[in-house]
């Protein structure tokens, strides 16, 4: 990925810029984020498998503030504690579900889920209970819940570290969906969901985590809304549009197409669910051609949801068919020689928008 291509993304803000802003990295803005919402808020707890070190090491007589595999909770305990920061047994059924339960009673719980490929093991405790206790108690019970877990191939992590599976958890209504696509979306996301009353997933892809590239992030706290896309790069002949990691392709791929003569507009869809879709929808109605990229896998997947979107809604504006770039339907490889041609690259996304351009 090129730095100067990445520092021309944009954030159009809802509000005046902040006086105080910084480059941090994508791990910086997290652990600020969190920092700035346990400060705001006493009722907001943080638990997870080593996101401290490990459990009860605090009553041998010293902290180890490792931070999770991505180190986005490392140093809070010495801050917060271990009664705020709880470091929990190896058990995601366990610790997902009295994140729920704490929810539900009055905390706003900020549970890691080291990898969204061990959803199967807390699934009943998300999509059962997070997703419906609200729902089937007629609103009497908030969920303000929020899942932070890690994404994406590149890192070679092998086939259960390595899923992109946002589409999963966006097919059950009563979940909140989020990708950050820089450090700017991933500290103002993280916020709103902290706040938000009900149960956010947030997907964080591994290759975004020493980014410094996008706009500064401010010193203060602030929100970027869960449901609404980001127009990064406004264009008149094709609509790229990525998906966290996958949005930074498209910014690369803007540029290369505009080294031959096209204008590519790039959207950051930022919320799988609720998806934008009135930001997709306008920008194909005005450049007549899409392009989906997306790194969670094929079949039933976010791209195909998108694909359908503008193919129903805004057919009769299209001069070629919405087309995706994706993984091929199989696991992630964990040879490094085959791990780069599962991931979407700029090259196959210019000659995807190269193919409809014509």
């Amino acid at each position: 990925m090129k730095p100067d291509v990445l520092k021309k993304q944009a954030w159009k803000s809802q509000g005046p810029p902040s006086d105080k802003t910084r480059k941090l990295t994508f791990i910086q803005a997290v652990n600020e984020a969190i920092r700035q919402a346990m400060r705001e808020d006493p009722t907001v707890i943080v638990m997870g498998e080593d996101i401290a070190g490990a459990p009860g090491r605090e009553e041998q007589g010293f902290i180890d503030a490792w931070g999770g595999p991505t180190r986005l909770t490392k140093g809070l305990i010495q801050e917060f504690g271990p009664e705020r920061i709880r470091d929990t047994p190896i058990s995601e059924a366990g610790f997902v579900g009295a994140g729920v339960g704490a929810a539900a009673t009055g905390l706003r719980p900020l549970v890691d889920l080291m990898y969204a490929g061990f959803f199967g093991v807390c699934a009943d405790q998300i999509t059962n209970n997070a997703a419906k206790m609200h729902y089937m108690f007629g609103g009497k019970v908030n969920v303000p819940l929020t899942i932070m877990t890690n994404i994406g191939a590149g890192a070679n992590s092998a086939a259960q570290h390595s899923e992109t599976i946002y589409s999963v958890f966006a097919h059950y209504p009563g979940l909140k969906c989020v990708v950050p696509s820089d450090p700017y979306t991933a500290k103002g996301l993280f916020i709103s969901a902290i706040r938000d009353n009900d149960p956010v997933i947030i997907f964080n892809h591994k290759l975004l985590m020493g980014m410094r590239a996008g706009p500064e992030v401010p010193e203060e706290p602030y929100e970027v809304p869960i449901g609404k896309a980001n127009v990064v790069q406004e264009g008149a002949d094709v609509t790229l549009t990525g998906v966290g990691y996958t949005t930074q392709i498209c910014i690369e791929a803007a540029a290369e197409l505009s080294q031959q003569g096209y204008s590519a507009e790039v959207v950051d869809l930022l919320t799988v669910s609720p998806m934008d879709e009135e930001t997709v929808l306008e920008s194909v109605k005005k450049t007549r051609r899409i392009v989906i990229v997306d790194e969670d896998y094929p079949r039933c997947s976010f791209a195909s949801d998108v694909s359908a979107l503008v193919a129903e809604q805004a057919f009769d504006y299209l001069d070629a068919p919405p087309c995706r770039v994706t993984p091929p339907h199989t696991l992630v490889p964990y040879s490094l020689a085959l791990e780069p041609l599962f991931i979407p690259t700029v090259e196959r996304v210019v000659a995807a928008a190269t193919e409809v351009l014509q």
